[in-house]
């Protein structure tokens, strides 16, 4: 069976992964299915009920093996409802349902059944973002930096329905999924062996590469695509840690300062949080309820 290099898939961090001692608010929704799998389900918590607002939703990470919506954040999901902010948080399928991009893809149906519901939910459906970490930020990235994917003459109207986000906030996210690059990029990083069938199916190497470059931030970032603010936990000087040195590279903060490269040469906007960073916005909640209010 043919062989490519690639990351080592890992249930890591990434936006509220690990355990949470607060429980989550009961959703005014709970499991609305939005497609057609079983996975295909999202949760949404109204700012207010009176009155249109805006909404961001929440990707959660886990490696596209594992992770769940239900590991939002209990603090952020309380402020940004507070602030006036609605939000849903999805799941979508694993590579043990289907190969890569169904994950995007779902994530996709998920952000378009949602501005299907705009009136009916009393949502902004001009000012949308999304937030998530590690492959939640990967997805968020793609849905973000990807050109309108709308489909004005499906005959499914929630496929007529537009793709593009307001802003973005991710955190230890891969913004690309070229293991080459992660070599090149990330400080003592070493080659994972995973089956190409695993992660993208029965794909030719022109294959492969086309599917890599159309799912990689750094590859489809346009001058006019919308703001994003990263965060990572590390330093890019930092040496690598003697514990937990795997999932330490694979969020490492260079995927950030590159793609923070390219969005500064196009003008987009592009703020990069980690420990010693200059910023502009103090934190993610900042930044969403900067462009979304």
């Amino acid at each position: 069976m043919k062989q490519f290099y690639f990351l080592t898939i890992l249930l890591f961090i990434g936006n509220g992964l690990l355990a949470q001692k607060k429980e989550l608010p009961k959703p005014d929704l709970a499991n609305v299915q939005y497609g057609t799998h079983e996975r295909n389900v999202l949760d949404i918590w109204f700012a207010d009920t009176t009155k249109s607002t805006p909404l961001t939703i929440y990707i959660h990470g886990g490696g596209f093996v594992g992770g769940r919506k239900e590991s939002l954040n209990v603090q952020l999901l309380q402020n940004l409802l507070q602030s006036g902010i609605s939000v849903a948080a999805i799941n979508y399928r694993f590579l043990a349902h289907a190969p890569l991009p169904a994950a995007h893809n779902d994530a996709l149906r998920a952000l378009q059944f949602i501005r299907s519901k705009a009136k009916e939910w009393k949502i902004d459906k001009t000012k949308i973002g999304a937030f998530g970490g590690s492959a939640g930020a990967q997805l968020c990235m793609w849905l973000a930096f990807s050109d309108e994917m709308a489909n004005p003459n499906s005959k499914d109207p929630i496929e007529r329905e537009s793709s593009r986000l307001t802003c973005v906030a991710t955190s230890g996210g891969q913004t690309t999924m070229d293991s080459a690059l992660w070599q090149e990029w990330i400080p003592g990083f070493e080659r994972y062996h995973t089956t190409q069938k695993e992660f993208y199916g029965d794909l030719n190497s022109e294959e492969l590469k086309e599917t890599i470059a159309a799912i990689s931030a750094i590859s489809i970032i346009t001058a006019d695509d919308p703001p994003i603010f990263m965060s990572y936990y590390m330093n890019p000087d930092d040496p690598i840690p003697s514990k937990k040195a795997q999932g330490w590279k694979i969020h490492h903060v260079n995927f950030g300062i590159k793609l923070k490269e390219k969005m500064d040469t196009l003008g987009v906007e592009a703020d990069l949080e980690y420990p010693t960073a200059n910023k502009n916005y103090t934190s993610r909640l900042e930044f969403l309820k900067e462009k979304l209010l």
